[in-house]
């Protein structure tokens, strides 16, 4: 009966059919759209009141998501349990479907710019800093502007979109060339 959960890939029609109604669900229950990266902005945001908390305060961005001292407003709530979540989901997913396993040089990686994991981590750091860069200045997060941004045909969303998969097609064929085709 739940065999189809040991699959180690779904179908990406279905997940996506999927999140959809999870979106609606989040639109009709709570009026808000899908996106994480507003949770990055409050936990860092958190951390820093701690250390400079008249910054903070002072920091409009800063305010717009946590609020002020007399009318806070919390860091942990939905969005973060979805963010926690996200992260369970694939832990069980990958753990379920037999494909759970700590890659940190994937091998194409590895073959094109040799096995430093410090050199990996700081092109996926720096790849990740851009994507969110450009989210951001496009009003949202990756999530919220493929998920939520898109499904209310969000003209930024979908001009986000365009771009972040044009940018990650020409990063990929940039960097890995023939190669990549024999891994896809």
């Amino acid at each position: 009966m739940w065999s189809w959960l040991k699959r180690p890939r779904w179908s990406p029609y279905l997940v996506g059919a999927l999140i959809g109604v999870l979106s609606w669900i989040t639109f009709a229950a709570m009026g808000k759209a899908l996106g994480t990266s507003t949770t990055m902005v409050r936990v860092a945001g958190a951390i820093e009141s701690a250390a400079a908390a008249e910054h903070v305060e002072k920091n409009a961005y800063f305010t717009k998501y946590l609020g002020t001292a007399g009318a806070p407003k919390p860091v942990v709530e939905w969005q973060f349990a979805l963010v926690v979540f996200m992260i369970v989901g694939a832990f069980l997913a990958a753990k379920l479907g037999g494909t759970l396993r700590w890659e940190s040089v994937p091998p194409l990686w590895a073959q094109r710019f040799g096995n430093s994991r410090l050199k990996r981590f700081l092109a996926a750091f720096l790849g990740g800093v851009i994507l969110l860069f450009g989210a951001r200045l496009a009003g949202g997060c990756t999530s919220g502007h493929g998920i939520s941004g898109s499904l209310q045909l969000a003209l930024s969303s979908w001009t986000f979109l365009v771009f972040m998969f044009g940018a990650g097609i020409a990063t990929a064929m940039a960097l890995y060339g023939r190669e990549l085709r024999r891994h896809v």
